[in-house]
Formats: structure tokens, C-alpha cells, sequence
């Protein structure tokens, strides 16, 4: 076998105890946790994967451990450009921030890289020579279509398919045929030596599922490509090993993969770190429930959430609601509190099994979390955000800053109940585009059409004496004791329960009155505090647009 592994690895590799100097063990208090998330840069990086990474880095955090961020690219056919910088900058936007990993520079931080799987071929391959030299492994030499040929002979006869027992034609090849195929140069992987059978039932301690019972791995997996570089089932077991991971957070879909891993790692003499196998991000189609599509659903893209302009806080948020619904009590007690300071439990954890993403709850939290932010604070927010997503929200606020930072102070800055009309940033256009002439579109008819429960001339005459003793010196409290003045003396209740007990004696209330001004000054039937928009908008402004209907 020295012959095979020698030809199969020509040049020097370091050896085992050479890359365990190279990655000594950790020092770090007992109970830290080391966590990692390992997205592949073949695509948008799911909502899921933040979900993972956001529950790795607070464990990490919570403990006195370490979160990386591993690049998983060793499947270089289906790699996307760019995944990459999409995949740090996503982390980054969102305020998922590792201890180790590939940074927002494409450069790695920390002393266990690298932390791209591309670049760590070579200890890849000390392994794999390993593995060869100790009779673990073995090369195999079965091209494409015999492998389809053994497929299809599997399914005629209605067995498992797959490379193992009988079927696992390299796995005893004599020397001399190994040898003769690499001399012809035919192309080869490495494949692991499995003595489990699958008949035998393993037993596994899950952190989330609890004891599960597995078949053993009976399969010969292959763990080191034609081009090189290892399969992810090898490549994980190395990297967790290597970079000291105790605690593998991963989606379920991984859990009948258990009994490869464990394989691996017991093949290599290491001890096995636990494992968390959470339920994927559900949504409901129609009546049934279904996992997040990558390609049926926007939402599973990271960056829908971010082109729409939630804030980072409030999709973090979200996600804490998702992992354990005990943090939405947690965070109503501690609102000034980063949820980053929950206690978040393997417990808590276990009770969120298969979570429903919920656009609604989503929306409540952002709507909350965007009433806490001052004008300031607000335009701060959202004006990087419409440069990148909206030219012309950014044209808007930057055209007159004073002003737009007026409209967004309306209901927030002084307001006891500041407005929670905003959820994300793509709604601030809508809010602060009607206080521009150019932006302002409204005619006599859909005015009066907005406005039915008056006539025409009703209409005139009633805005008329509004702009008669309208004084833009006027309080809040005088000013609306006007409106009030006003509505009695047409006909409009000035008591809502009046109107309620004796609808017909009465055109409306005084709500009704103010709807009138609205539709005039904003085009729409809510809107905003009246008189803190007549405010800002001015004696000229409000004159004219009312004056419509004259």
C-alpha cells in the first residue's frame, strides 16, 4: 500500500502530529462553547443560514467561546461569484459578527485557518493519506457511467443503491490493478473503508431530537474528489477536529448523516463534538406546511429582507422569536435590552420545533423596534439604505434634509405613543413623499369621491371657514377646538357617542372633519397627526392644497 499512497501523494504533506502542534487544542473556560456555520457559496445565502449563524454566535457569545464562519466552497462547479462577499456581508448587515472566520475583506481572522475550505487542501490531504496509509481508505478508479451501470442494476433488482459490500468493486482490488490504473492516468477519488453494516442500529445522543437510533453507514463515501478536494462529509469532520468546534448547530436535514460522521471521526481518533439539529424555517401553502423554498419563496433570500429595508435589529429579533419562544416575553420585560443578552438555552431551543416565518409577527416587532428611533436616528437609517435601494427616496431627503427630518419627527421626537406606521424603509417614501408639490398628485374629483358624505358645495363651504380662522400661531389645543367649532356648527357630532346613538341626526363626527383635511393636504384618509402636519407643511402649503375643492 506505501506504494499506492507515495504515487497517489508524491509531494510532502504534513503529518498528523504536525498540524496538531499547528492546531493545538483551546484554551478556554469550562462550558465555552466553540460554534460554527458553514455557508457554500453556491447561490443567495437562505434566511435559514443567518438563522444558524445568529444561533451559533449567541451560544458562542453567552459562554465565553468562539463563533467562525467557515466558506464551505469545495464544490467549485456549482460555486457563484460573489457568494462569498454576499454570504460576510449579509452576516455583517445584519450584526452577526464572528470571532473567527472570513471577514467583510475576504481575509481571514484568527489563528485556525484558513477558514475557506479551498485553501486548506493540503491538510485535507494529510488526512486522506492518513486514512490510505492505514488501510481506511482506498482509491477507486470507476468512471461516470459504470457507476450509472451498477446504479441501474441496483434498481432492477429493487436494492439500495450505492457503492457498498459486493457492489464496492476497488474496495479489495489487488495492488497490481491499482497500480496499472494509475499508470494509464485514469481518473480516481479516494473512498472511505466503512465496516458498518447497515443491518446494526447505532445509537446517538442529539441535544435537540434527544437518543436516536440510526442504521450504521455501510456506504464506501467518497472523501477526496478527482480535482482534490474532500467531500463535505470529510472536510466537516477535519475542520470541526481542527478548529476545536464542540458544538455542531445545523439543520435536520443533516441528522441522517450522523452515522458517516461519527464513522469518520472514530476512523481518525478523535473525539466527537455534540451535535444540535434544528427543525428548518417553515411557511404555510395553502393548508399545508412546507420548509422555506429557495425557489418558490422570496423570503428565504437574505437579501429580500434587507432590499425592503427591515431593520437588522427587528429580523434579529424575529429569528430569537423562531429559536425560543420564550425570548418575546423576555424581550416586553427587558425593551431596552439587546437581545443578544437573552439566555438562550438548548432547552428553549428544543421547544421551537419546525417554526412558521410569519410576516405578520415579523412586521409587529419591526413597526415597535422603528417607533423607539428619533428623526434623527430615523433619517440616519434610512438614507444609506434608499442610496443603495431607492435614487430617488435618497434625492427626496437629501433635497431638503430639514425638512424631511421634520416629517419624521411628527408623532416620534415628543410623541408619548410615538406612530408606528413604519416597518421598514421602503415605507418612509410613501410617508414623506406628499409633503412635496412635485410629488403631490390630487384632483377636485378623487377629493370629493374620497369625501362623499358631503356635497360639493358642502364641501366649499366648510373648508372656506376653515381657512377663515385658520391661524398657523395657533396650539394644538386651539386649533382643535376649531375643528370642533366648526364640525357643530355643520352638522357633525361633536361626541362620537352621540353619532353612534343617533347616526342619522348627524353627518359624522369630528373626525370626519378632520378626514376632510387629510385627503386635502395628504392625499389619503389616515395619515399622521393633522395638526403636526399642517406644521410642518405651512400657512402657504395648507391654503393651497385645501383651496382644491374652492
Amino acid at each position: 500500500m506505501s506504494n499506492i499512497v507515495d504515487r497517489i501523494f508524491p509531494n510532502p504533506l504534513p503529518t498528523p502530529e504536525e498540524l496538531a502542534d499547528r492546531f493545538p487544542a483551546r484554551d478556554l473556560p469550562e462550558g465555552a462553547m466553540v460554534t460554527r456555520v458553514g455557508p457554500s457559496p453556491t447561490g443567495f445565502m437562505h434566511i435559514g443560514t443567518l438563522y444558524v449563524g445568529r444561533i451559533c454566535a449567541h451560544f458562542a457569545r453567552e459562554t465565553g467561546g468562539v463563533s467562525i464562519l467557515r466558506i464551505e466552497d469545495t464544490d467549485k462547479k456549482r460555486e457563484v461569484e460573489g457568494a462569498v462577499d454576499f454570504i460576510t456581508h449579509a452576516f455583517d448587515h445584519f450584526g452577526v459578527t464572528f470571532d473567527e472566520g472570513v471577514d467583510t475583506e475576504g481575509k481571514d481572522k484568527g489563528a485556525y485557518g484558513p477558514y475557506r475550505q479551498s485553501q486548506r487542501m493540503e491538510i485535507y490531504q494529510a488526512y486522506v493519506k492518513h486514512l490510505l496509509a492505514t488501510g481506511k481508505a482506498y482509491p477507486c478508479f470507476a468512471s461516470g457511467e459504470e457507476l450509472d451501470a451498477m446504479r441501474d442494476k441496483q434498481q432492477l433488482r429493487k436494492m439500495r443503491t450505492g457503492y457498498y459490500g459486493v457492489w464496492a468493486e476497488w474496495r479489495d482490488r489487488p495492488e497490481e490493478d491499482v497500480l496499472a490504473a494509475l499508470d494509464a492516468g485514469t481518473p480516481f477519488v479516494i473512498r472511505f473503508r466503512s465496516e458498518g453494516k447497515i443491518e446494526r442500529k447505532m445509537k446517538f445522543e442529539d441535544l435537540l431530537f434527544g437518543e436516536r437510533k440510526l442504521p450504521e453507514n455501510d456506504q464506501d463515501i467518497v472523501i477526496m474528489k478527482a480535482d482534490g478536494l474532500p467531500t463535505y462529509h470529510f472536510a466537516h469532520a477535519v475542520d470541526d477536529h481542527l478548529m476545536g468546534t464542540t458544538h455542531v448547530i445545523r439543520g435536520d436535514e443533516w441528522l441522517s448523516s450522523i452515522p458517516t460522521h461519527l464513522q469518520l471521526f472514530e476512523a481518525l481518533g478523535w473525539d466527537v463534538p455534540e451535535y444540535a439539529h434544528i427543525a428548518p424555517i417553515n411557511k404555510m401553502d395553502g393548508t399545508s406546511r412546507r420548509k422555506l423554498s429557495k425557489r418558490k419563496d422570496p423570503e428565504a433570500s437574505v437579501g429580500y429582507f434587507e432590499e425592503l429595508g427591515y431593520s437588522n435589529e427587528a429580523v434579529l429579533d424575529y429569528l430569537m422569536t423562531l429559536a425560543d419562544a420564550n425570548f418575546e416575553d423576555w424581550s416586553k420585560e427587558n425593551p431596552e435590552t439587546s437581545s443578544w443578552e437573552f439566555p438562550l438555552t438548548m432547552r428553549g431551543l428544543k421547544g421551537s420545533s419546525g417554526p412558521l416565518f410569519d410576516f405578520e409577527k415579523l412586521g409587529h416587532i419591526s413597526r415597535n423596534f422603528v417607533s423607539t428611533l428619533k428623526s434623527d436616528e430615523l433619517y440616519d437609517r434610512v438614507l444609506p439604505w434608499a442610496k443603495t435601494h431607492d435614487a430617488d427616496l435618497a434625492a427626496l431627503m437629501t433635497a431638503d434634509p430639514d425638512r424631511s427630518r421634520a416629517i419624521m419627527a411628527i408623532e416620534r421626537d415628543e410623541a408619548q405613543n410615538p406612530r408606528k406606521d413604519i416597518e421598514k424603509w421602503s415605507d418612509v417614501k410613501g410617508e414623506l413623499a406628499y409633503f412635496f408639490d412635485d410629488r403631490f398628485a390630487l384632483t377636485a374629483d378623487e377629493a370629493r369621491a374620497m369625501l362623499d358624505y358631503l356635497s360639493a358645495n358642502e364641501l366649499a363651504v366648510l373648508v372656506s371657514e376653515f381657512l377663515e380662522g385658520y391661524d398657523p400661531a395657533d396650539d394644538n389645543e386651539t386649533w382643535f377646538g376649531k375643528m370642533k367649532e366648526l364640525g357643530g356648527k355643520h352638522g357633525f357630532a361633536l361626541r362620537p357617542k352621540d353619532f353612534k346613538k343617533n347616526p342619522d341626526d348627524y353627518k359624522g363626527t369630528v373626525a370626519h372633519v378632520a378626514k376632510i383635511f387629510r385627503v386635502l393636504l395628504a392625499g389619503k384618509e389616515r395619515s399622521p397627526d393633522l395638526y403636526s402636519i399642517m406644521q410642518v407643511m405651512g400657512p402657504e402649503q395648507v391654503k393651497a392644497r385645501a383651496s382644491l375643492v374652492l
